[in-house]
């Protein structure tokens, strides 16, 4: 069942027990964008959440209108539930002290994995290289690499998540209650998660084999959930529910549709129902009657103030009819997925700061964090 922007009621989260959320999606439907927002709703109450993004384009930095972010983990924001525009309920285990309006304050930590550098840690790590590595690196050997053996790289990419989903503190504690990953796009994101079957025939022994093993460990466990964002329209639907079949078949933990950039309806059913009578002098009297005929009342001369407004207005309405027409259809396919669905809705002034607080307002008001 989908849940719409703008809903009261605050649900209770649908996503318990998971601590990685894969964020997937076609190139367009603001993928980056809603990861982002999901971090911020899962570090509300005081939560510890890390973003990590995985294609270099460095995308959260530009979001967050910070500097590039290194190769490191580094806090980027803090959160309340009074800035997503909700009522403080309390902090969670775990959670980070301190108080903002009357809310327990939670911090968002982003990293941006560099495969060079993540090569670079893996080999020091099982190989305990060390400045053999660095040498390695200044003759191209990582790029090598990385390039002649793909699933290497995803290896590298998705082990950084899920260590950073499973790391305990001195205290016992996770590091983090959530993980969200900003993914690669739909139409990859089962190969790029399904690293085991990439590295088979490179290595069937040995710590690469291991490693590979041990993330699908995680990513294939109730901890995981790959959320797929989408548009309500035809291409972008359609990429969502391949990827939905693909991912099922690779056995890997699917979780909710993520419905971004959802307009407002502006005319009602009866209406988008009737626009294809013809209304036009309905339309002609009701805009006389609303004045744009000027100040004279006589007929003839409200009618030609009007007259040149109606094919315009006529058309626009047939657009917009046709258009929730489409979008009921694309509605309607979502829906026999079967999955938990959530709208965001459009932001015609674009996405800064304050646009992605009230999106994560809004996934949290719908149960998805």
């Amino acid at each position: 069942m989908a849940r719409t922007p703008g809903q009261a009621a605050r649900r209770d989260p649908d996503w318990e027990g998971v601590r990685l959320h894969v964020v997937s999606g076609k190139g367009g439907t603001g993928k980056t964008t809603v990861a982002a927002a999901l971090a911020l709703a899962l570090a509300a109450e005081g939560r510890r959440t890390l973003l990590i993004e995985v294609e270099g384009r460095q995308g959260i930095a530009e979001l967050f209108g910070i500097a590039a972010l290194p190769y490191e983990e580094r806090r980027i924001a803090t959160v309340t539930p009074a800035q997503l525009g909700l009522p403080a309920s309390g902090s969670a285990n775990g959670s980070v002290s301190g108080s903002s309006g009357g809310s327990v304050s939670g911090e968002l930590h982003a990293l941006a994995i560099d495969t060079e550098q993540a090569l670079l840690e893996y080999l020091d790590m099982f190989y305990k290289l060390g400045r053999a590595g660095k040498a390695l690196q200044k003759v191209g050997f990582v790029d090598f690499a990385t390039t002649i053996a793909p699933g290497v790289r995803d290896v590298l990419l998705t082990g950084k998540a899920c260590e950073a989903a499973r790391r305990k503190g001195p205290d016992g504690r996770r590091t983090y209650d959530a993980v969200v990953m900003d993914a690669p796009p739909t139409g990859r994101i089962t190969r790029f998660l399904n690293v085991n079957s990439e590295v088979a025939g490179l290595a069937r022994i040995g710590p690469i084999h291991s490693q590979a093993q041990a993330v699908m460990r995680v990513l294939k466990s109730p901890e995981t959930a790959v959320h797929l964002v989408t548009l309500l329209e035809e291409m972008p639907v359609q990429e969502t529910v391949d990827g939905i079949a693909e991912l099922r078949e690779a056995g890997l933990p699917v979780g909710g549709v993520l419905v971004n950039m959802v307009r407002p309806p502006l005319l009602d059913a009866a209406a988008v129902a009737a626009v294809d009578g013809d209304h036009r002098e309905e339309v002609a009297l009701a805009l006389g009657e609303a004045g744009l005929g000027g100040r004279s009342r006589k007929p003839e001369t409200v009618r030609a103030a009007v007259e040149p407004l109606l094919d315009p207005l006529l058309a626009q309405a047939r657009e917009h009819a046709e258009r929730v027409e489409l979008e009921r259809a694309r509605r309607a396919d979502l829906q026999h997925l079967k999955l938990p669905t959530y709208e965001l809705p459009l932001l015609g002034e674009g996405v800064d700061l304050g646009a992605l607080y009230r999106l994560a307002g809004e996934l949290k008001r719908q149960g998805a964090a």
